[in-house]
């Protein structure tokens, strides 16, 4: 099988219950660390000029809001989010799913909280739609690590590529002599180095 990296032109992010409440119930990763990657994602996606899909779940209730940092960093995908109601595989929400279709790419990077409930199953989904999918899997996590490992175990065995922040970004950037590789390191690779949100 030849290798082909996926690029910030051919390849669309979808950040699924990046909320303040769910977020708090992950125990297999550091919360700070956990939120960083994440919006590592979201800044690389935002300069290489990706489509982002972004979802939360019953916002009003112990799920809490997505990250305030993603509408700095994302306005208009932020003002767009598709708000399910309770519904667990996001890919059973038909807005959601329009929004994914609506990229144009078949070709996605994924990054959800928790991993072992709302990242397996629209990965699932997507792998036996066609897609090609990356996990992230340390912009996610679960509330243990069992539950994370084994989340990550069925994603890939069906087939679905594991990966990591740094990992995926370094992909999808391709060089960080170019613009917007520039761009990345100096806002977003090189304050997560120091300990600070990109």
């Amino acid at each position: 099988m030849t290798f082909q990296r996926f690029t910030g032109g051919d390849a669309a992010l979808l950040l699924i219950d990046h909320q303040v409440g769910t977020m708090g119930w992950v125990k297999s990763i550091p919360f700070e660390e956990m939120k960083r990657n994440a919006l590592m994602l979201a800044k690389t996606a935002a300069i290489l000029k990706m489509p982002v899909v972004l979802t939360s779940s019953m916002e009003e209730y112990a799920q809490g809001p997505l990250l305030d940092e993603l509408k700095d960093i994302l306005p208009k995908e932020f003002d767009a989010r598709i708000k399910r109601v309770g519904i667990v595989n996001a890919m059973d929400d038909e807005n959601f799913a329009a929004a994914v279709k609506a990229t144009g790419k078949k070709r996605i990077v994924i990054a959800g909280v928790t991993n072992d409930v709302c990242t397996v199953y629209p990965t699932l989904t997507l792998v036996g739609q066609g897609y090609e999918v990356q996990v992230v899997a340390d912009a996610g996590g679960s509330p243990g690590q069992l539950a994370d490992d084994m989340a990550l175990r069925r994603m890939e065995k069906n087939g679905a590529t594991l990966t990591s922040t740094n990992q995926v970004i370094a992909e999808l950037v391709g060089s960080w002599g170019s613009p917007e590789g520039m761009r990345i390191v100096q806002e977003v690779v090189m304050p997560a180095l120091q300990g600070q949100q990109p």
